[in-house]
């Protein structure tokens, strides 16, 4: 497991981008309290979902609107129809960490 950041970096309801071994993360506070962190591009339009919006579990992207499953990394919209990879996170001590093992199958 990777140390991505503190959980007082991302404010509950809200997504952070940040490059991991030179894999770009969608680091995501789920409106659940939850943090989960998907790959951050969407698998539609190549663009990057952590600017995107956060509602409940799911995360929207900004340009077409495809929203993604944080749990399961798979679309439950049009345009998108490919699942994006979602990866396990842990919180230890207010600090999370991230395996670069997708827990969805999914890779780019």
């Amino acid at each position: 497991m990777i140390r991505i950041c503190s959980t007082e970096d991302v404010p509950k309801g809200t997504a952070i981008s940040a490059d991991v071994d030179g894999t770009p993360i969608a680091l995501v506070h789920g409106e659940d309290g939850q943090f989960y962190a998907a790959y951050d591009e969407c698998s539609h339009a190549s663009v990057a979902l952590s600017e995107g919006e956060v509602d409940g579990c799911t995360l929207e992207c900004w340009l077409h609107g495809s929203r993604f499953d944080l749990r399961t990394g798979q679309p439950s919209g049009l345009p998108a129809t490919e699942p994006v990879p979602v990866y396990p996170v842990e919180v230890r001590d207010g600090d999370i960490y991230l395996s670069l093992t997708p827990s969805n199958g999914v890779t780019r």
